[in-house]
């Protein structure tokens, strides 16, 4: 059985937006012609599927798309889109820094801004534009503002915006309440764990500390995050240490070896080695082709190791 790839498309919003929008012909196309090849990215994604059908898989799980309906991916979640029978579908993409958006933004009286970011960032969804008219007309009317770009189209977008989180939170909050409580268990210990990483990255953290963070043991705490992540909690800490460390790369002017111990890699040859295991080249290396790059999208190579 072939191994399973993952890409991480990392993108570039425009200093003055909070959202980067892929809209026209081309995306109408074949999804999926590498069925082995998952992605994930940078800030969460929208997409909106006029027609066509297929597949949408995260991991191990699958569910049906067709025409008419919108899925909402939060960033760093590995997924990829099968077109059925090899046809055309025809999507638009949105990428929404939704992390900025609500720090600067947005104000909630009864709830803190990290847990609505948490709440944003903590589930995928596919959803019948049909079934939710709110959520229908607040991404094509994103889509719109950025298609026309008629005067104020930015202020308009982040009206927009706005109401987009007021719908997340409301789509959260029902599909939460559908939940058993052995789901809604390991959901949370997901969800603390993954917290815990992406605030202690740059910290030498090792299994014990994340599996302490959710009250649970290693052991079982391993299989539970396995079972649900898709990779070794070890393996999640070093993709979100190289990720961190991309970012360094294309936004931060450092060396390689301060971008290293930055993201918590505890000397120069274990950031070498883990970033060549993971992207297939040396951070060196991947910095200069990089930077030569004047694209908006940057394509790593990163391999999840799920039982094979």
């Amino acid at each position: 059985m072939p191994k399973k790839q993952i890409e991480y498309r990392y993108y570039e919003i425009p200093a003055d937006h909070y959202c980067l929008s892929l809209l026209g012909e081309t995306w109408e196309r074949n999804y999926g012609e590498a069925k082995n090849t998952f992605h994930f990215h940078n800030y969460l994604e929208i997409g909106y599927c006029y027609w066509g059908n297929g597949q949408l898989i995260f991991e191990d799980k699958s569910t049906q798309y067709k025409g008419g309906e919108i899925t909402l991916i939060p960033k760093n979640i590995p997924h990829t889109t099968l077109s059925r029978e090899n046809g055309i579908c025809k999507w638009e993409f949105l990428f929404i820094d939704m992390d900025s958006f609500i720090r600067h933004e947005i104000q909630f009286q009864r709830m803190g801004i990290d847990e609505v970011i948490k709440i944003v960032n903590s589930q995928s969804y596919v959803i019948n534009s049909s079934q939710n008219m709110r959520l229908n007309n607040i991404v094509r009317g994103i889509i719109e503002e950025y298609r026309n770009k008629l005067p104020h189209y930015k202020n308009a977008v982040k009206g927009y915006l706005r109401a987009l989180v007021v719908e997340i939170l409301r789509t959260n909050e029902v599909m939460s309440s559908n939940l058993t409580l052995d789901e809604t268990r390991v959901s949370n210990y997901i969800e603390q764990s993954i917290r815990f990483i992406e605030t202690n990255y740059d910290q030498d953290i090792c299994l014990a500390d994340v599996s302490s963070s959710c009250g649970l043991s290693e052991s079982h705490f391993r299989r539970i995050f396995v079972d649900s992540v898709g990779m070794k909690p070890s393996d999640y800490i070093n993709m979100v240490r190289v990720n961190k460390s991309c970012e360094y790369m294309l936004n931060e002017e450092m060396s390689i070896e301060e971008i290293g111990y930055r993201v918590g890699f505890q000397n120069p040859s274990t950031f070498n080695r883990n970033f060549k295991k993971i992207i297939g080249t040396t951070p060196l290396q991947w910095k200069k082709e990089e930077k030569s790059n004047s694209g908006v999208v940057h394509n790593l190579k990163i391999t999840a190791k799920k039982g094979w």
